[in-house]
């Protein structure tokens, strides 16, 4: 445990998710002692279970708590809910536990429920303004995790738009995060890229090792060797052809299976260990995506435990860094001195044999466009 310890101790900002669909996990208060040990600043979890928020009480730990779905439109349709929802459920442990953000829903606008769609945006202004109503709105951001799906392109990052589908309510949420001064959260797993066509998606892009060569956005010509950070300037060019280049995106998701079905490409415990292990040491160097490279991109983990009650694939199952009996799944595989810069760590790089990623790009690259110029101009800024 201690080399993970070590660099954990490095990277205090690190979010992680603690979801609890598993019928073995420790209780609250164990979890919140393993956090506590290995410093991590930042939890996610996806409701407002009473032991868990109890649990965190004087920790000093960020918690993002969740609105589940079937909850948003009663809050859209009236203020009372949301202030209902919000005194019973977060303002009892308020500031002991140091909630600072609101997650309404989860990828609402990648189903295919058009009420909840329609209702997300009006539920979250009612609990913003729920918030102020009680003296919170300073300390407690609203916003909702989106699928990378919300994208119709993403590759290369400056050709990031989102759907059709999407677009218009992606307008609407975008003005209310301007308005909260909240984050954009995308849930980005490069691990479904190479799963879904592992024979010409590079697996060194997608677990973000540093040592290969990187793919070369034709249009800006940043250099990206992160599929990940890649995603995220995705997003970031999204927004700012609606016009909203200025919100930050963070990651609210991502990770790497440690175990898969036979159909499921590169979910082994190499890869799992590699890809968490590279996102660490991004996070103790403190960098920023190539379009954002003085802004640190602020990461949340996908998961703190493997849950063994979540349906489908094999890969769903295996997320976590620690097993429900709390020894870890795999070791990150740093060295064990805690006060080790992140120059001095040794970073191993994956087995799979190197490909210089920029041939990814070479059918895309069409005649650069002022547009495209303009945005990258303004972003840059």
């Amino acid at each position: 445990m201690r080399a993970e310890v070590g660099v954990l101790r490095q990277a205090a900002a690190l979010g992680i998710n603690y979801g609890q669909v598993g019928n073995n996990l420790p209780p609250p208060p164990q979890v919140v002692q393993l956090l506590s040990s290995l410093r991590i600043g930042k939890v996610r979890i996806y409701d407002v279970n009473p032991q868990v928020l109890s649990a965190f009480a004087g920790t000093g730990i960020e918690l993002i708590v969740t609105v589940p779905d079937d909850l948003v439109p009663g809050m859209a349709a009236s203020a009372s809910q949301a202030l209902q929802w919000l005194t019973a459920g977060v303002r009892p442990y308020f500031p002991a536990t140091r909630v600072t953000g609101i997650a309404v829903g989860n990828e609402v606008f990648t189903g295919d429920d058009e009420q909840l769609k329609a209702s997300l945006v009006p539920a979250m202004r009612n609990l913003h303004a729920a918030l102020a109503q009680l003296g919170m709105d300073a300390y407690v951001r609203v916003s909702t995790a989106n699928s990378l799906a919300v994208l119709a392109t993403s590759y290369p990052p400056s050709q990031g738009v989102f759907t059709q589908a999407a677009a218009p309510y992606m307008a609407q949420l975008l003005r209310f995060l301007v308005d909260t001064s909240a984050p954009f959260w995308i849930n980005a797993y490069p691990y479904f890229a190479y799963k879904d066509d592992p024979t010409k998606v590079s697996l060194d892009y997608a677990l973000s090792n540093p040592s290969h060569v990187g793919a070369v956005d034709p249009y800006t010509h940043l250099q990206y060797t992160s599929m990940l950070y890649a995603q995220v300037d995705a997003v970031t060019f999204a927004a700012a052809r609606l016009g909203y280049g200025n919100v930050p995106v963070h990651v609210s998701e991502t990770g790497w299976p440690s175990k898969g079905d036979a159909n499921e490409a590169g979910a082994t415990v190499e890869n799992a260990r590699q890809y968490n292990r590279n996102l660490l040491m991004r996070q103790i160097s403190g960098e920023g995506t190539p379009l954002r490279p003085k802004l640190r991109l602020e990461v949340y983990l996908f998961a703190l435990f493997n849950e063994d009650m979540k349906p489908g694939p094999t890969s769903e199952r295996n997320y976590g860094l620690y097993q429900p009996d709390m020894s870890m799944v795999y070791n990150v595989g740093l060295n064990q001195q805690a006060t080790m810069s992140a120059a001095s760590l040794s970073l191993a790089t994956s087995p799979a044999s190197r490909r210089d990623v920029r041939k990814d790009f070479a059918g895309l690259c069409l005649v650069t466009s002022l547009a495209i110029l303009l945005i990258t101009q303004a972003l840059l800024l």
